[in-house]
């Protein structure tokens, strides 16, 4: 049985969460919603939620493969919903290279990487893109696969090369570097 699984969701003051069945299968639906938002989960292969005294129980119907390996799952992205409705959630990018630069025009990120066009990036609705220093962005929201998502489509429009580093890379993350050929 999953140790993640087995593990309690405690609800704070502010968020409410509801569990209904629906979808074509009979399947739960978990809707979590709170200062910052509201988002929705479906519940499938033998999970199953229950709200009672402010606490969130997630359980399998029986101990098959499958559901032992949701079951853990499912409980972890309930938890996620319930801190991004209350708390948010937060990706911190840096842009390294001569030139590069951010800038954010009404909601779009406005992006020089030293190709010919300059690239536009319209984030997708809950997330918000800030730029500071023309260097730093930062993409924040209340869904944690949103939020990831933004940053990683943003992060691969210059990936950061290894010779010397120049591209847009997470805060803190550590680039591998390459020699270059040395002439004999």
């Amino acid at each position: 049985m999953s140790r993640i699984g087995k593990l309690e969701i405690t609800i704070p003051a502010g968020v409410t969460v509801e569990v209904k069945k629906g979808g074509d299968f009979g399947h739960q639906e978990v809707f979590v919603s709170g200062p910052k938002g509201s988002l929705s989960q479906s519940l499938r292969f033998g999970a199953n939620a229950v709200v009672e005294d402010g606490v969130v129980k997630v359980s399998k119907e029986s101990d098959t493969l499958q559901n032992a390996s949701f079951f853990g799952l499912y409980r972890t992205l309930i938890n996620n919903m319930v801190v991004g409705v209350t708390e948010g959630y937060q990706k911190d990018l840096e842009i390294v290279g001569i030139g590069y630069r951010g800038e954010v025009q009404g909601t779009k990120l406005v992006l020089s990487l030293g190709y010919s066009h300059k690239i536009n990036y319209e984030p997708p609705v809950g997330v918000v893109v800030t730029v500071d220093e023309q260097v730093n962005i930062k993409v924040t929201g209340y869904d944690k696969q949103k939020v990831g998502e933004a940053a990683a489509k943003i992060r691969s429009f210059r990936e950061p090369e290894p010779y010397k580093g120049k591209g847009i890379r997470y805060k803190g993350e550590r680039i591998k570097k390459k020699s270059t050929k040395s002439a004999k």
